[in-house]
């Protein structure tokens, strides 16, 4: 009876059940509701195979994206104060860090690296949202003050990446300060010529879009993102009014003059490449010399005639 209890029972139901199937294999898309498989998901950079919607992506994943090989060396930040004002909510601050560094792996919200694109040397910061909501603190401005003072070391154009709630609430006014620190930062870079790129991603706002997320020489922003300051319904809110379709999304933001292209993530490394290229190397490959007039005119311009042209004279015509 042991036997066939112990050892012929456990086998069969081993045979007879149902696997269990991890949770993560299935991602649903938060725009159109269908399941997407991981590995698909993954293979189209985190974009809906159903609907086109881009989902936020991991830090490291976005560098390995647009770095050239997926190769980069990601430098060290300088340590700051923890829980400077000894925060607590619900819980405390520190707790909160140390929650988000064992989900993320990252010490903090944002990963600088450089190495190279298209053989162009770079320096990227990009942003985890999945740390605190990408929030912006003391740790968030020193990185992104030394990406640019990397950026102007090495000469090398600097490109952020911000995806954040804005400025980071548990650390009050040392928070807002990073917005004047960051603004001083990209000054820098643009002092010394250097390009300064903007990708604008899903969610941009807060005190990041007031500060250095909206200073870029040229501002890309990924399909559908939203990009605002203040949120909507607290802008419906304070205004009483209801607000326009797609409001604070990229594509209407291009429209309005706020964005300058709205690219999607399978084209954004091309893009950039391109357009460092544009602006790196500003001479043209060769001479440009004047273009030849017609005598006509030519002649037109040394009599300094203020008569119009007649137009049923041919450009070619000798008199």
């Amino acid at each position: 009876m042991n036997w066939l209890t112990n050892f012929v029972r456990p086998k069969i139901q081993k045979l007879v059940r149902p696997k269990e199937v991890p949770d993560n294999l299935w991602h649903q898309c938060p725009k159109c509701s269908e399941m997407v498989f991981h590995r698909e998901l993954e293979k189209n950079l985190r974009v809906c195979t159903h609907c086109g919607h881009h989902m936020r992506m991991p830090v490291r994943d976005r560098l390995r994206m647009l770095f050239d090989n997926a190769q980069w060396t990601e430098i060290e930040i300088r340590a700051v104060a923890v829980d400077p004002l000894r925060f607590k909510d619900r819980k405390r601050y520190s707790d909160r860090l140390k929650e988000s560094q064992a989900k993320t792996g990252l010490k903090d919200a944002v990963v600088v690296g450089h190495g190279t694109m298209g053989n162009l040397g770079v320096v990227i910061a990009a942003f985890e949202f999945d740390f605190m909501g990408g929030s912006m603190g003391a740790a968030v401005g020193e990185a992104l003050i030394a990406a640019a003072e990397l950026a102007v070391l090495q000469e090398a154009p600097l490109i952020v990446i911000p995806s954040s709630g804005g400025a980071r609430m548990q650390e009050g006014i040392l928070s807002l300060m990073q917005m004047a620190r960051t603004t001083v930062a990209v000054d820098k870079v643009r002092e010394k010529g250097l390009p300064y790129l903007v990708v604008l991603t899903d969610p941009t706002t807060g005190g990041v879009t007031a500060s250095f997320a909206m200073l870029g020489d040229v501002a890309l922003a990924e399909p559908g993102a939203i990009i605002g300051f203040a949120g909507s319904r607290v802008i419906e809110q304070t205004i009483r009014e209801k607000l326009p379709e797609g409001f604070q999304r990229s594509e209407y933001l291009m429209d309005h003059g706020m964005v300058d292209m709205v690219v999607p993530r399978h084209e954004l490394r091309a893009r950039l490449i391109q357009l460092l290229g544009l602006l790196l190397h500003t001479n043209p490959a060769a001479e440009v010399g004047d273009l030849p007039a017609s005598s006509r005119r030519r002649k037109a311009l040394e009599r300094s005639t203020s008569a119009p042209p007649d137009p049923s004279v041919p450009d070619d015509y000798e008199p």
